[in-house]
């Protein structure tokens, strides 16, 4: 069993649809015995739907104060692995509620990689568009700057498995000491 340092006792995990997220945050949770939460499925929980039913249902700007809320709410948790959704920095009020819960770890990986990942998954409501590549691309142009901007650890997911990746944040959580934007290759 793996285990962080007891000064960092939660880890945040951004970062772009197909980064990895949900697979790596439960492969860290699991081998350090903490507690996994995903954002995305409180959320799909609190309204029984998908997140592409709950879009529909109540759009994109109220899915984003439900992201919202589930910072509060998490607020003050202990020993657990938040992976988010892609979009949830996108609303600066929301960085100060990540940076409170722990390190933040920022899973990225090329547009290409990106496009291979989410291309098979139908279910994910901001490429329902005429162009899902571009869109994705305007999102990528929109929502690294402020990846970049939260990151303390940055973790490329290219070529890794999950397993690999939750080696390396673990092994990055180790040597974080408050420095910001630490690289992991």
């Amino acid at each position: 069993m793996s285990s962080l340092p007891p000064s960092v006792s939660n880890l945040v995990l951004i970062g772009f649809m197909g980064t990895g997220k949900s697979s790596v945050g439960r492969e860290i949770a699991h081998r350090c015995a903490l507690r996994f939460v995903d954002s995305d499925s409180l959320i799909r929980k609190r309204f029984s739907k998908s997140i592409a039913e709950i879009f529909a249902l109540i759009g994109e700007a109220a899915f984003r104060d439900e992201e919202h809320r589930c910072l509060l709410e998490l607020q003050g948790a202990q020993q657990l692995v938040l992976a988010t959704g892609g979009g949830i920095v996108m609303q600066r009020r929301n960085h100060p509620l990540l940076r409170q819960l722990g390190p933040i770890i920022w899973l990225t990986a090329t547009e290409e990689v990106i496009w291979e990942r989410v291309s098979r998954n139908r279910s994910r409501p901001l490429l329902h568009s005429d162009d899902p590549r571009a869109t994705i691309r305007n999102l990528i142009k929109q929502r690294y700057p402020l990846y970049d901007l939260l990151a303390d650890i940055t973790v490329e997911t290219t070529g890794l498995t999950h397993h690999q990746v939750a080696d390396c944040i673990i092994n990055a959580a180790s040597d974080w000491s408050g420095r910001s934007n630490e690289e992991c290759d």
